[in-house]
């Protein structure tokens, strides 16, 4: 190779060198987003899926859920979830929420979730960690007659009968006043 060569080389070579480092530069914040898990949609599930008002139900997540021992935030969601409890622990929360630790396999074991006794509908259960989007399930909550409990309280209805009669009993009110009048003005005449 020629001095002039070498002389062009040289520069060729620190600029594909510069290229190739500043794409590992580009590629170093992708990796990083690598580690995220992304478990499959039914990762965790209720059991049973339909409890009654008060009753418990167990929340699990399958392994690989989540990382290895990381901390796992759980949520529960639901009519008066203010009132759910994880075991012996009440929530005084709208929505209540505990953190447990995830097995060496990233597995979720069993959460024991007791339900207020005047709940109604669906419970919705979310688990998420800091490395993983984590998985959700829910719980129908059935009456005595294992049919679902959908929240149709005639005995809260009562207020609305009562000031809904009162409205009409003051608008009979009104309307026999009128004609009393029309009838008084027409006589007057």
């Amino acid at each position: 190779m020629t001095r002039s060569h070498r002389r062009t080389a040289r520069p060729l070579a620190r600029a594909a060198g510069a290229a190739l480092a500043g794409a590992l530069l580009t590629l170093v914040p992708n990796a990083a987003h690598a580690s995220t898990i992304y478990p499959p949609v039914d990762s965790c599930t209720t059991s049973p899926a339909g409890v009654t008002a008060g009753g418990t139900l167990s929340f699990s997540c399958a392994e690989r859920t989540f990382g290895a021992n990381e901390p796992v935030t759980i949520t529960v969601t639901g009519q008066d979830g203010a009132n759910a409890s994880f075991a012996m622990v009440h929530l005084g929360i709208s929505t209540g929420s505990i953190t447990r630790t995830s097995d060496a396999n990233g597995a979720l074991g069993e959460v024991r979730i007791v339900l207020p006794s005047t709940a109604s509908g669906v419970y919705n259960i979310a688990a998420i960690s800091r490395s993983s989007a984590g998985g959700a399930a829910s719980a129908s909550i059935t009456g005595a007659d294992g049919l679902p409990r959908t929240g149709g309280d005639s005995g809260q209805l009562i207020g609305v009968w009562v000031g809904g009669g009162a409205l009409v009993l003051a608008g009979a009110v009104v309307l026999i006043a009128l004609t009393v009048r029309r009838r008084r003005d027409r006589d007057d005449l």
